[in-house]
């Protein structure tokens, strides 16, 4: 599907939260990942991240990090739904040239003369560690469990994230799937161009109670995006675009880009286009700078990205992105029976984290294994 909103989309710099990784904290992160580089060696590990023995580092080392780090990769706090935390440290010269796609990124972390990826891939596996549980998908990029996001040529168009010269759509990451990410995190090695992300929180935004109500009804479902391939049309569930939670809590579930809302009555199209035209009113655009992470709460904000004209010559703008779970969070126990359009989860961590928690009670926001 294209895009339903927009090329050019105005843009409202309202502040947003930031926080600060202080100087000794960040250090200790990037630290600990060039030494667990340099504990794995030789092990091929760089094409999924997957390697036991990077795991293992990564989930028990992560607790040597100072309580700073946790601290400043906690949810974020505000009513925006997103926090940029500055202060970790990079170099460009350790990246080598922005890669052409995903796949070659994936390789080219091996390079030896160009370690900064793979130290970064860590870093953000330490970062999302002390945040939560760090996952991927098979069905994306091969199952990594950190993401390259970068333009692709002949990709320029789509919605997804190896465009370019198209507004990409505000969406929650994955929202087709019930197992989808409560915390996004976005780690900024390149943006030569000041190239903006784009949020927005349905906890800042003004809707009648009528449209709460008729976007609360179950009317159509939520398709996967092109990054997991194509030929999705089998049936399947209405999902709810925004209800509340047990605390009173807006919560949003939202790609207009994957939905087909042709196939909704007149009175839902109406409300959701009030719901894409308050979530512009209310929108930042931060431009991320090499070494700020953008944290995203994927319950309740949308993020996106303004368009820009790649260069494909090694400069242009490069993003790491880790989903993360969790494990304190309940989601409505109505997704536990969706199908997941067959996409599975890559979720290395999650036994380590909460078999125990979970005895005598069922934690449904975010606990789904899809089949």
């Amino acid at each position: 599907m294209k895009s339903v909103l927009p090329e050019r989309m105005t843009l409202h710099l309202h502040d947003i939260e930031h926080r600060e990784l202080p100087p000794d904290a960040a250090s200790a992160v990037r630290a600990l990942a060039t030494d667990i580089r340099h504990q794995l060696g030789d092990t091929p590990h760089t094409e999924t991240l997957h390697d036991p023995v990077l795991l293992a580092q990564v989930h028990e080392r992560a607790a040597e990090l100072p309580d700073a780090v946790r601290h400043a990769v906690r949810p974020p706090a505000t009513a925006a739904g997103a926090t940029v935390v500055r202060g970790l440290p990079v170099d460009d010269a350790e990246f080598g040239p922005t890669p052409a796609h995903w796949q070659a990124a994936a390789t080219a972390a091996a390079d030896p003369r160009h370690t900064g990826s793979l130290e970064l891939d860590i870093a953000m596996l330490l970062l999302a560690r002390c945040a939560g549980e760090p996952f991927g998908w098979q069905g994306q990029q091969n199952g990594r469990l950190v993401n390259n996001i970068l333009p692709a040529v002949g990709h320029e168009d789509e919605q997804s994230g190896a465009s370019s010269s198209t507004l990409l759509s505000p969406h929650t990451e994955d929202a087709f799937h019930a197992a989808r990410a409560n915390l996004l995190m976005l780690t900024c090695l390149r943006n030569p161009d000041q190239v903006a992300t784009t949020v927005s929180s349905v906890g800042q935004v003004r809707l009648t109670e009528e449209d709460l109500r008729t976007l609360a009804v179950p009317t159509v479902p939520i398709l996967p995006d092109v990054s997991y391939g194509i030929g999705f049309d089998q049936p399947a569930p209405a999902v709810p675009t925004i209800w509340f939670d047990e605390s009173g809590s807006p919560t949003l579930r939202y790609d207009p880009a994957y939905t087909p809302l042709e196939d909704a009555d007149p009175a839902f199209r109406a409300a959701y286009s009030r719901l894409t035209a308050e979530l512009a009113r209310v929108c930042h655009a931060p431009a991320l700078a090499p070494g700020e992470v953008l944290l995203v709460d994927n319950d309740v904000a949308v993020h996106g990205r303004v368009p820009f004209r790649a260069r494909y010559d090694g400069t242009d703008r490069w993003l790491k992105r880790v989903n993360v779970r969790l494990p304190e969070r309940r989601r409505r126990a109505q997704e536990s029976s969706e199908n997941g359009y067959g996409q599975h989860v890559v979720a290395p961590f999650r036994a380590s984290t909460d078999r125990a928690a979970e005895r005598g009670r069922t934690d449904e926001r975010g606990s789904v294994e899809q089949p």
